[in-house]
């Protein structure tokens, strides 16, 4: 079963529907978005009429976004919309600020929780943040889209959570996979009846085989969507035949995928690895060929769920040092704006492991003994927003290879 028709339109026929209105929108946002316009300089944009001459159009990195917005607040001249007229404003970590436009679905997510078993009348348990950040408002507006209601639970204050699953009965969960598993065991703990929840859309952390097959023996079966702060929804998981999981994610309708060679704009061949780089189609703040920063590759052959649009492998990794720790995004720059709060010390390292179906992370400092661990694990959190240790190191044990942050957690 399909969300709609366009799910399963001739792949031609997606092809100039997504070409026709991205031209309507790049000639309506370099009327009115400076940063827009400098990134469309010299695009001839009539000549823009099929996904390889999108090629002609610079990059624009993710990674640079702190300094455009810095220059131009708020969004760095990329939003065609003033921001009074957004609906929702919100300020990531890193800081990079994102807006929230009017419309239902906003952020393209029904599909991605349609495709993981959502449908009208349900009671969805939303479990990402509704802080500042925008996932909780990403899957409440998807969750509404389909008729659902919401309990808006945000992460934390876990036996109040499980006490509302018990009351309310929810049957799908939205949140990282990582906090589905800490709710069903706090409920085995407090003897609370967490049964009704039988479906999850899960992101923003690993979903390791491990956890997976065991939350299957909990009765629930779960599908991951790819999305970002800054995108929406950008691809997601499906089903096939009897509720087989179906191999990599399916590209949102609403979003143009290209892999990239790392730190460049050149297309890769099908299949191989490279940067993921995402056009989103959308009128008040459109984004064109946005770099992610994550990596993944084109899967090949038509996917066996019906749906006609390109899949990707899902999450490789990160083309950059930046990583996501417990849903949240952890820069090379917060690393450094620690190294400036104590200049004594030496060279620094982040070391993210994956412990006991969590993420975990560990800063590595390289001190001369009158530091305190406790007062430097203060400035991490209040940096990263994350609680992790830290260990303290002698000088010039930390290898200088230029690493700000290890990624030690196992492939996905």
């Amino acid at each position: 079963m399909n969300f709609d028709r366009f799910e399963i339109r001739a792949p031609d026929v997606r092809e100039r529907a997504l070409m026709r209105d991205l031209r309507a929108i790049m000639t309506h946002a370099r009327a009115r978005a400076p940063g827009l316009r400098a990134q469309l300089k010299g695009v001839v944009i009539e000549r823009i009429k099929t996904p390889a001459d999108l090629a002609t159009i610079p990059v624009m990195r993710k990674s640079n976004l702190i300094e455009l917005q810095g220059d131009d607040p708020p969004f760095g001249g990329l939003a065609v919309t003033k921001a009074a007229g957004f609906e929702r404003l919100f300020a990531s970590p890193g800081p990079i600020f994102e807006p929230q436009g009017n419309g239902k679905d906003w952020w393209g997510g029904a599909r991605a929780l349609f495709a993981a078993g959502a449908k009208k009348g349900d009671i969805v348990l939303n479990c990402f943040s509704y802080h500042l950040t925008p996932g909780g408002h990403m899957m409440e507006s998807a969750a509404r889209a389909l008729g659902c209601a919401v309990i808006p639970a945000g992460p934390g204050n876990t036996e109040a959570v499980v006490a509302a699953i018990a009351h309310y009965r929810p049957r799908v969960y939205c949140g990282t996979p990582d906090y589905l598993k800490i709710l069903l065991d706090k409920g085995a703990e407090l003897k609370r009846d967490t049964a009704s929840v039988q479906r999850g859309l899960v992101s923003g952390a690993a979903l390791p085989p491990s956890l997976r097959e065991e939350l299957v023996k909990r009765g629930i079966n779960v599908r991951q969507c790819y999305a970002t702060a800054d995108l929406g929804v950008v691809a997601f998981e499906t089903s096939a035949g009897k509720g087989r999981i179906v191999e990599g994610m399916m590209v949102n309708e609403n979003v143009i995928v290209e892999i990239v060679k790392p730190g460049t704009g050149e297309p890769v061949a099908e299949g191989e690895v490279g940067e993921v780089v995402v056009t989103r189609l959308c009128g008040d703040y459109p984004l064109l060929r946005f770099a992610t920063g994550d990596l993944s590759a084109v899967l090949p052959g038509k996917s066996p769920c019906g749906r006609t649009n390109t899949r990707i492998r899902g999450w490789l990794g990160r083309a950059d040092q930046t990583t996501k720790i417990k849903g949240m995004f952890v820069h090379p720059g917060q690393i450094a704006e620690i190294g400036r709060r104590f200049p004594q010390l030496g060279r620094l390292r982040l070391v993210v492991q994956r412990n006991n179906e969590q993420d975990s992370m560990q800063l590595h400092v390289e001190a001369d003994g009158e530091e305190t661990a406790d007062g430097i694990a203060s400035v991490l959190a209040e940096v990263t927003k994350l609680r992790g240790t830290v260990k303290l190191v002698k000088r010039g044990q930390l290898p200088n290879d230029g690493k700000v942050i290890a990624d030690e957690r196992p492939a996905p």
